[in-house]
């Protein structure tokens, strides 16, 4: 590997790094779920608006961080992005009440525009024949980071069940899921500390006219005898879009017909790769398994594996990006999560619940007079929504949703193979296609001289999206059941397949500019 090489290998890892930031700290908060349901008395619409928080703040964020990015520079907005982090993690810990919580975990998600700042930033620093695997290492990163804050989060509920003296001493014990949510603050301050090594993005600096500056950063990246020509290219696919540079020019660039074929593949693949309902699993991973019926420590394992199932697809897909290219791992990759998430669905169709007498007797010491459950001993319910509406008319509502997984442990009948093998299957088909890959395609498919605000615009569009798969999911769960929820995601899913089979051009191997000529000359 020469020098050029090894530098933009170095820069990139750095910023893929907020991947694994962002990775933490969206996964943490599966493990708080029902200490902070507990502590805050949350109903289902209050837990959605704290674990959505975040992809709301991001709504917030991005169309400020497009305006960042080409005011002030690639390497400021992804610097105070790492400032976000930081603090973010340090309120929530802390948090006295709800809402201080819901605002600390919102003011993170202005965080998570990350993740589009550094396939913009990768992108545009990465040689095309690496390209895909650089801008790849973001969701790497973001699964490494998932898979780490299920461990943290296991390891720290084990802890606080030890009543160990240095336990008590802490109070991991009784402020457990603060100190899961805490566990966030070393990486954040590391990753702002290492972003002080990355240089400036060259492509901004010809947004801005700094030749200069371009041709200083270029010489980390590439050959002496490369830059001239490579300057010349930038220009003239810049000079091509519009030579007019304000927000409104670059808004309309997008909308345009020149663009129009880009603009659908991109709002297309924004929507599935939310739509998958990723993020319910992997934010709500523990409450999920433990609709299995298999326990609190049981379900913090379970979700140790779909972290670890998330790295090894993630790797496979990295490595094959440049190889297959990206359509067949988007195309190929949408049918296997349809599947999965068919399989999820009639897996928990077939689901029965009863409540046996015999086991009444083992829900004794709960909170709440369980004796009351007796009306139910005995009785079979074909779904979930209908026995738990059941708990529900017994022991009262708040009892309900406070004791629902000890209930459901003794309850349910049900193919738990077959779930997780549909839910493990589900995470490696994600991580192997749209999760990575999309954001390759936005590292590749948008000229430079409307990337700063297209990048974040159509990451807005998948954030929306993630946003109402978050919020609805405890919604969804408490009115429509598991089975309903896989079968709308699989749906969804299917008709972004339909779009993109029509429209999805394959993109390695190509320079920016070469993809820019190939997707406007389809337009016309």
């Amino acid at each position: 590997m020469n020098p050029y090489t090894r530098n933009a290998f170095l820069y990139a890892t750095i910023v893929a790094m907020g991947g694994f930031v962002f990775g933490v700290d969206a996964a943490l908060i599966s493990g708080t779920v029902d200490y902070v349901i507990k502590e805050f008395g949350l109903s289902p619409e209050q837990l959605g608006v704290v674990v959505s928080a975040p992809a709301l703040g991001v709504l917030v964020a991005l169309p400020f961080a497009g305006y960042i990015c080409n005011a002030f520079g690639r390497k400021k907005a992804i610097l105070l992005i790492g400032v976000l982090y930081v603090i973010s993690a340090c309120c929530s810990a802390m948090a006295p009440n709800y809402w201080f919580l819901v605002a600390a975990r919102f003011l993170g998600g202005l965080a998570f525009s990350s993740i589009s700042l550094a396939s913009m930033y990768i992108g545009e620093i990465a040689p095309s024949k690496y390209r895909g695997k650089l801008v790849s290492m973001t969701q790497i990163n973001i699964v490494v980071g998932l898979s780490v804050a299920y461990f943290v989060n296991y390891l720290i509920q084990n802890w606080a069940a030890s009543e160990a003296p240095w336990v008590v001493e802490i109070g991991l014990d009784t402020h457990t899921w603060r100190w899961m949510l805490a566990s966030e603050i070393p990486f954040a301050i590391v990753w702002l500390v290492l972003l002080m090594m990355i240089p400036e993005s060259p492509a901004w600096y010809f947004y801005q006219n700094r030749f200069d500056d371009a041709k200083k950063t270029l010489s980390k990246l590439m050959p002496q005898e490369e830059i001239e020509a490579h300057i010349t290219e930038v220009r003239k696919a810049i000079d091509e879009v519009s030579n007019d540079r304000s927000l409104l020019a670059q808004l309309g660039a997008i909308f345009g017909g020149r663009m129009r074929l880009i603009f659908i593949i991109a709002f297309t693949i924004a929507i599935a790769q939310q739509a998958t309902g990723i993020n319910a699993v992997l934010f709500y991973a523990q409450t999920i398994f433990k609709q299995l019926g298999i326990g609190d420590d049981a379900a913090f394992v379970q979700a140790i594996w779909v972290g670890l199932t998330s790295v090894a697809f993630t790797v496979l897909g990295l490595i094959l990006v440049d190889r297959l290219g990206r359509r067949p791992l988007i195309i190929w990759g949408m049918v296997w999560i349809i599947a999965s998430l068919g399989l999820c669905s009639y897996a928990f169709n077939g689901a029965t619940y009863a409540l046996p007498a015999s086991a009444i007797a083992e829900l004794q010491g709960l909170e709440e007079d369980v004796e009351r459950l007796n009306v139910l001993a005995g009785k079979q319910f074909p779904s979930d929504i209908e026995f738990k509406q059941a708990i529900k008319e017994a022991i009262g509502e708040e009892a309900a949703r406070t004791n629902r997984g000890r209930i459901l442990d003794v309850s349910i009948e049900i193919n738990t193979t077959l779930v997780l093998f549909g839910i493990l299957s589900f995470i490696a088909a994600f991580h192997f296609s749209v999760g990575p890959v999309m954001w390759v395609l936005f590292s590749e498919i948008f000229p430079v001289a409307v990337r700063g605000i297209a990048i974040p615009f159509f990451t807005i569009v998948t954030s929306l999206t993630s946003w109402l798969v978050q919020y609805s999911f405890p919604l969804l769960l408490d009115r429509m059941g598991m089975s309903s929820i896989f079968l709308v995601y699989a749906t969804t899913v299917f008709v972004g397949l339909v779009i993109l089979f029509f429209t999805l051009k394959e993109t390695k191997n190509m320079t920016i500019e070469e993809i820019q000529a190939s997707l406007a000359s389809q337009t016309n």
